[in-house]
């Protein structure tokens, strides 16, 4: 709830390292992902959405967790890694959480591809 009221991380991200943009099949979101890695570490991570309050919260949640893993770590989160801090959302709503996670693997693979 506390992401809802108080969402953290939106906002453009001027030259990241790595950008990942979706939208959403079942509603229509859009978002993206923007990710500044150093050391192997994401250090700076930045979210825009167009989408429900779901998404908005389901985001600013993401972007907390994974600041400060590794590329690795960030890029295995899953759903069953949020299922205490996402009690309440419905069940109709998962699929936001899953859209963010996706635009964060994309935004790694982007960083990925930069990096070579």
């Amino acid at each position: 709830k506390d992401h809802l009221l108080k969402p953290r991380n939106i906002g453009h991200m001027a030259e990241p390292d790595g950008v990942g943009e979706v939208t959403g099949t079942e509603c229509g979101d859009m978002m993206t992902v923007y990710i500044r890695v150093g050391g192997g570490r994401i250090t700076d991570i930045r979210f825009k959405t167009f989408g429900c309050w779901a998404a908005i919260g389901a985001a600013s949640l993401l972007t907390e967790t994974a600041r400060g893993m590794t590329v690795e770590e960030a890029e295995r989160l899953s759903i069953v890694d949020f299922e205490g801090d996402l009690a309440g959302i419905p069940s109709d709503k998962e699929h936001c959480v899953e859209l963010g996670m996706l635009a964060l693997r994309r935004a790694i693979e982007n960083y990925r591809f930069r990096s070579t």
